[in-house]
């Protein structure tokens, strides 16, 4: 069985290119042998700057020959339907069989075809996989028609086994495949043959290119990371600057450089940012003050001088960009010292939003609910409240323009050099994590007060303006922001009741005050409905002592539909679920908690749902959940043929054996014990309260008929039944656990 080698080599292709065009150089070659009957043991694929790779072994040597019978037209049918049948199948009348279908006479085709050698087929599938491949961007040259990443020089395309190695016959847009391919462009420029992907790798890395991505990136951090060592200094971790780095050599040569003294004092993360973003370098940094020293370069050349000249070329090219940076971070400071006040008035002409108006509106509107959620989140409201102020105004700073990667974390230096509280500087870098599902969560009162005051806001104005998040399109992060908000909830033991800060952030959208006074009774109207909830008897109250003719906004308070708040929770609540999937815990045990009362107190909801899953997972809770099934379908058959609801209370002196009145015995200890629990929100409690019911509720099936002659016996007995329902709905709706 032959082993395929194929190379595709071409001008550089972009390293963040580079490993999605090698899949898909497997994907599509493999997919069209097999597809024409071939199979194969293994394939690799590879990529350099210059080339993609790919290997098959143990590819079959030829396709197998296939009979295919293929069902035609009746005898009978007009001749035009079977002349189109002979012209599909390419026989003649002849060679069809007519058989009894059932219906009457059909003709049937049986077509051989016969199996064809392996280099046929490849060389079909490369071809079109070369014409058809996937580039994001692509480029024509010269007066051809293909498109390629970039211009294509040659194609290694060979087929070896025992006999030796042979060229597949394939020419492409002028390019004839050959059995040789080129080393590196400037160390081994020269053209070479190979036999098999073993000689072909070896004798590439003869030529300087290491051909295995992996391991060029290996050999990268390797030698970084010892220079590093010799000097006493560490480099910085960067995974994804290190592949990126690794696809733009192919045969990595790694340096050293010192920064200049002068650009020493610049924070870490804008040393490390600018070197990053514009030269590709690695951050060098002492472990024992924590500062960036030196810089690690990546040169794709082995030179005379051991790449001093490359060092110090990249050297004044470093020390141009590090001089802007400094620019920037002297003239940042001076404005940040004298109070951050003309970047936060610049913010109001940055449009945060059509519809949601300006970064400077956003931030009064964030400042509001900060100062309504500090209490909740055990933070002071004034410091809460300056924080969300100005943990946005380093966007209007020159650093955070040339590198927005850095927002947040230059809001944390300018609100430091502003002489402002360390939480408030903490809460500028911080207020935006979580980020993601890996992302650090913030615990510091005034940082998660911002946090949630940010990702609410987020949320309810693009609710309010109803662009939600339609299937796999998100262009606004809401999924993000609302598994941020979960996740600050959850880690930080918090207990809120999110739709009454929901309803209170909505109306903020709304609501424009006309003037001071208005101002400021909008504040306490929204502080008020951000604590107690837009229709409590607290905020009519004040509504109703309002002097003189009410604002006119007021109506859109007094008319405040809950239907928005109400679908921007049931969000949450699906965010929830995806969040908690990797717990263990099973959509429908949150839906069994989602259905109870204070379904908005997310802590709330994971508690209890914790505390179900842990029962369902015991047989007492497995085989209660069965009992309890069973009276609740006994029951609700029994209502809907009726015509009644057997809600009333049932009477012991009615009960007939023993088993029953046990029940009634497990009934009434097992309820007071339940619900003390779940007013103390012990659900482990009440679930083993619950847990106590299995065995009298299973003796009573076992003994009992319900549905008797003895009408008043059967009411009495469906009654209990009503009862078992209500005592175990009060901790989760078993209604909704599957099975």
């Amino acid at each position: 069985m032959p082993d395929l080698l194929i190379e595709l080599l071409s001008e550089e292709i972009p390293a963040r290119m580079q490993a999605r065009a090698s899949a898909d150089l497997k994907k599509l070659v493999t997919d069209g042998l097999v597809e024409a009957g071939l199979t194969y043991a293994s394939a690799e694929a590879f990529a350099t700057p210059r080339r993609l790779a790919l290997t098959v072994e143990g590819l079959s040597a030829e396709s197998p020959t296939v009979t295919e019978e293929r069902k035609g037209p009746r005898v009978d049918a007009p001749e035009k339907a079977l002349e189109g049948f002979l012209r599909s199948t390419g026989l003649t009348r002849d060679q069809l069989e007519a058989r009894d279908a059932g219906k009457g006479q059909v003709w049937f085709a049986s077509i051989t075809k016969a199996g064809r050698p392996a280099a046929e087929i490849v060389a079909e599938v490369l071809e079109s996989a070369i014409r058809n491949f996937p580039w994001p961007k692509s480029m024509r040259w010269g007066a051809g028609n293909l498109r390629w990443v970039r211009p294509l020089h040659s194609i290694l395309c060979t087929l070896t086994d025992e006999a030796g190695t042979s060229t597949v016959p394939l020419e492409v847009d002028g390019i004839a495949a050959a059995d040789t391919t080129a080393g590196h462009r400037f160390l081994a420029p020269g053209r070479f043959a190979v036999r098999g992907f073993d000689d072909y790798a070896a004798a590439l890395k003869r030529a300087h290119v290491i051909l295995d991505p992996k391991e060029r990136a290996e050999a990268i951090w390797h030698d970084a990371t010892n220079m590093a060592f010799a000097r006493g200094l560490e480099v910085v971790e960067d995974r994804g600057l290190l592949a990126e780095v690794a696809g733009l050599v192919e045969w990595p040569v790694v340096l050293m450089g010192e920064i200049g003294a002068d650009f020493l004092g610049l924070p870490p993360e804008v040393l490390k940012t600018s070197m990053k973003e514009h030269q590709k370098f690695f951050s060098v940094r002492n472990p024992k003050s924590g500062r960036i020293e030196c810089f690690v370069t990546v040169a794709n050349m082995v030179t005379e001088d051991n790449g001093a000249t490359i060092l110090a070329g990249n050297q004044k090219v470093l020390a141009a960009r590090l001089s802007d940076a400094k620019f920037f971070w002297e003239n940042d400071l001076r404005m940040a010292k004298a109070g951050m006040g003309d970047w936060l008035d610049a913010l109001d002409n940055v449009t945060f939003h059509n519809k949601l108006g300006s970064q400077k509106t956003r931030i009064d509107r964030i400042a509001a609910l900060a100062r309504e959620i500090a209490p909740m989140v055990g933070a002071d409201q004034a410091l809460a409240e300056k924080a969300a102020q100005v943990a946005k105004a380093d966007l209007s700073s020159e650093m955070v323009y040339e590198f927005p990667e850095l927002q947040g974390k230059m809001g944390r230096y300018y609100a430091e050099a502003a002489g402002l509280a360390p939480e408030v500087a903490a809460a500028a870098e911080e207020h935006y994590s979580p980020l993601g599902p890996s992302d650090s969560v913030p615990t510091a009162p005034v940082s998660v007060a911002v946090a949630l005051a940010d990702k609410l806001d987020t949320l309810t104005g693009f609710w309010a303006i109803d662009e939600k998040p339609t299937g796999s399109k998100d262009p606004f992060a809401l999924r993000r922001a609302a598994l941020g908000v979960i996740r600050l909830v959850l880690t930080n033991g918090l207990r809120l009741n999110l739709d009454r800060l929901i309803d209170a952030q909505i109306l903020r959208h709304k609501i424009e005050p006309a003037s001071d006074r208005e101002e400021a009774l909008c504040k306490a109207l929204l502080g008020e409905i951000a604590h107690h909830g837009v229709f409590g008897g607290a905020v009519r109250a004040m509504i109703d002592q309002i002097e003189g003719d009410a604002p006119e906004w007021i109506e859109k308070v007094t008319e405040h539909s809950p239907d928005t708040s109400d679908d921007l929770v049931g969000f949450f609540h699906d965010r929830l679920k995806v969040h908690l999937r990797d717990e263990g815990l099973r959509h429908d045990v949150i839906d069994a908690c989602l259905s109870m009362p204070s379904r908005d107190d997310l802590a709330l909801v994971v508690k209890r749902a914790r505390a179900l899953s842990d029962f369902l997972g015991t047989e007492d809770g497995e085989n209660l959940l069965q009992g309890f099934k069973r009276a609740n379908n006994i029951l609700t058959q029994a209502e809907e043929a009726d015509g009644v609801s057997y809600e009333f209370g049932p009477d012991r002196k009615f009960a007939e054996s023993d088993e029953e009145r046990a029940l009634f015995d497990a009934l009434d200890r097992a309820e007071g014990a339940i619900s003390s629990a779940i007013e103390a929100e012990d659900f482990a409690s009440a679930m083993g309260a619950m847990a106590s019911l299995r065995a009298p509720i299973d003796a009573f099936f076992e003994a009992v008929q319900v549905n008797t002659d003895n009408q008043i016996v059967r009411r009495n007995r469906l009654n209990l039944l009503h009862r078992i329902r209500e005592i175990c709905l009060q901790a989760a709706d078993l209604t909704r656990i599957e099975g």
